[in-house]
């Protein structure tokens, strides 16, 4: 089947690509090795040169790029170039610590000299998703090659542009012929590849299905593996939190990307005495925002990425009003071209229906009233998925709570959840395990080993 990019915001197909066949994934898979193997040998300090260009370009081609992006999968033009610069900052981060993150650590035994050392381990297969196409690229391949990792990505289908632009930035770089290549091949190869001994380990950001299958046969292979899947993250609102910017971040958590994040604001939990309030200014700013054209700058949303994306959200609305559910604003299928949703509100979600425990992968937030902090955390943690929190309030007693009791890989206190280079990133329970970033992301897909002489 043919890899094709479409437009979300008209529906047409704009370019196709015919996929890589066995016989030229195996000629990749080969260079792939032959690329750590003189990857692995440069200093770090060539690495960190390489790597720093890799950030310029990225900085240079920001707005041509971050084009690309839109056209694929549809968020806002404005988001899109942020995104291709975060990624500069990202590889830069790495340019300038990988060798400290790396460095031996000497441990005190009775050994004339033990340390632990991290060692690459060779090609590392990225299975990627299509909402920060170019982010969660980055944030897996500055690292591995800063550490002398080779990377292989098999990007989602729809953004096929996206996934060969950086397999060039990395080219032109000056990194070794194959250290990074882009896979065009379609989800049932994937299995294929990740048996191939030659690959030595894999990551994957997605759904809970696709997760499962690359544990799984990871898990067959005895390689190891990173996974950051779904979320459904809460915002908590207490009476002692600056309403005006919990209102304001929690609307740009809830609808960045056009909704479609993983570590979006999905749930808002609010204390009954400012409820209310709270719930009307929540209300009356997703009304106001715009959806239309994402190349435009006043656009504040875009289309989701697919007519079926679209189709699931408004279905998980539909089942949720059926329930019970209260759809306060908006929540609905936008006529005219192009996968374009209305962004909504919910409140009253019984704890029988589906969307109390599902992922809403799209502009809808859940409102609910809680009576004190410790009914807020218990909310905050009845939910299968435990990626990133967030708690607005000037109390340090219900701070050092919620960081001590929520359950998730992140909590931000009076900030918006998101991923920075310096700040392990990843979640528990079903939203994965491992983590990308920091000190964490780059030792991921190393071989810590133990040296003792004598």
């Amino acid at each position: 089947m043919a890899i094709q990019t479409q437009n979300p915001a008209t529906g047409d197909f704009i370019k196709t690509f015919e996929p890589h066949t066995d016989a030229e994934v195996d000629l990749m898979l080969a260079k792939s090795v032959v690329a750590h193997e003189a990857l692995r040998g440069w200093s770090f300090e060539k690495r960190a040169t390489h790597m720093r260009k890799a950030a310029q370009i990225l900085r240079d081609e920001a707005e041509a790029l971050g084009a690309i992006v839109t056209l694929e999968m549809g968020k806002t033009l404005t988001s899109a170039i942020a995104e291709v610069k975060k990624c500069a900052m990202g590889a830069e981060y790495y340019a300038d610590t990988a060798e400290a993150h790396l460095a031996d650590d000497v441990v005190k035994t009775d050994a004339a000299k033990s340390y632990r050392t991290y060692l690459p381990l060779g090609p590392v297969l990225a299975v990627m998703p299509w909402n920060y196409p170019i982010w969660q690229v980055v944030r897996f391949a500055a690292p591995a090659l800063m550490a002398g990792n080779t990377g292989l990505l098999k990007h989602a289908s729809n953004v096929p542009q996206c996934a060969l632009y950086v397999e060039d930035i990395f080219r032109r770089a000056g990194f070794p012929d194959g250290a990074f290549q882009t896979l065009l091949i379609s989800g049932a190869k994937v299995e294929r590849v990740l048996r191939d001994d030659r690959v030595k380990a894999a990551t994957l950001t997605g759904s809970e299905p696709a997760g499962a299958s690359v544990a799984s046969i990871c898990g067959q292979e005895i390689k190891p593996t990173v996974l950051e899947l779904g979320g459904s993250d809460a915002f908590i609102i207490m009476p002692s939190a600056d309403l005006d910017a919990a209102v304001k971040t929690g609307i740009k958590a809830r609808n960045q990307n056009n909704g479609q994040s993983c570590i979006a604001a999905k749930r808002f939990i609010v204390h009954a005495d400012i409820y209310d309030e709270v719930k009307e200014r929540l209300v009356n700013a997703t009304a106001a925002l715009k959806v239309g054209d994402p190349t435009k700058t006043d656009t504040d949303i875009g289309p989701l990425v697919n007519e079926a994306a679209r189709k699931e959200i408004a279905s998980q609305v539909d089942a949720a009003v059926k329930d019970g559910a209260h759809l306060l604003t908006g929540g609905k299928v936008m006529a005219g071209d192009g996968w374009f949703f209305e962004p909504g509100v919910l409140e009253n979600i019984s704890k029988d229906s589906s969307a109390y425990h599902e992922e809403i992968f799209g502009p809808v937030a859940t409102l609910y009233k809680v009576d004190d902090i410790h009914a807020a955390i218990e909310l905050a943690n009845d939910s299968p998925f435990g990626l990133g929190s967030s708690i607005w309030t000037a109390e340090k007693s219900e701070q050092e709570k919620a960081i001590r009791e929520i359950e998730a890989g992140a909590t931000f206190v009076n900030a918006m959840t998101s991923s920075h280079p310096a700040l392990p990133f990843g979640g528990i329970k079903r939203s994965g395990y491992g983590r990308e970033l920091a000190a964490e992301g780059i030792r991921a897909f190393c071989n810590v080993k133990a040296v003792y002489i004598a």
